[in-house]
């Protein structure tokens, strides 16, 4: 996994698309997570946020929503000259979809020491059973995602 580094023009857009997309779901009273999947040229293919509670569906996490209308929009399976930015690590379900997707980077904000599935837990991404494993970099926009979370769940505390 790369750290972040100062970002490139290139790299703000996706990310603040991505951000817009958790404070919206955080205003629809869902887990503030947002993702945006681009193409190699940069262009927006798809953008969600989390959408669990108003689907009554545990696996509407935002990646697995844009994933799904990013491959659908192209009427192809797999998405191999594409970027996943999310505002949070992915869990081990929504990396395993990035594998099977066969994205060729993911790009995240917040790390998730308890429920990531790339830098924690499972490590789907490095494991010797992944079949496609894509470029990864943590920690872009970290501070601004992280508060984010932190105050939506502080708020229902």
């Amino acid at each position: 996994m790369t750290e972040a580094a100062p970002m490139a023009p290139s790299m703000a857009l996706p990310m603040a698309l991505a951000l817009d997309e958790a404070r919206a779901a955080a205003d629809r009273g869902e887990v503030p997570v947002g993702a945006v999947v681009t193409d190699a040229a940069g262009r927006v293919l798809a953008r969600a946020g989390n959408e669990v509670e108003a689907r009554h569906d545990p696996s509407a996490h935002a990646e697995m929503l844009a994933l799904r209308a990013a491959a659908a929009g192209r009427g192809a399976k797999w998405l191999a000259d594409t970027t996943l930015w999310v505002t949070l690590e992915p869990c081990p379900m929504c990396a395993q979809a990035s594998s099977f997707f066969r994205v060729r980077r993911v790009i995240f904000g917040a790390y998730d020491p308890k429920g990531g599935g790339v830098e924690h837990g499972a490590r789907v991404l490095s494991a010797p059973s992944c079949h496609h494993v894509p470029e990864v970099v943590g920690g872009v926009r970290e501070r601004e995602a992280a508060a984010l979370l932190r105050a939506f769940f502080l708020a229902r505390r």
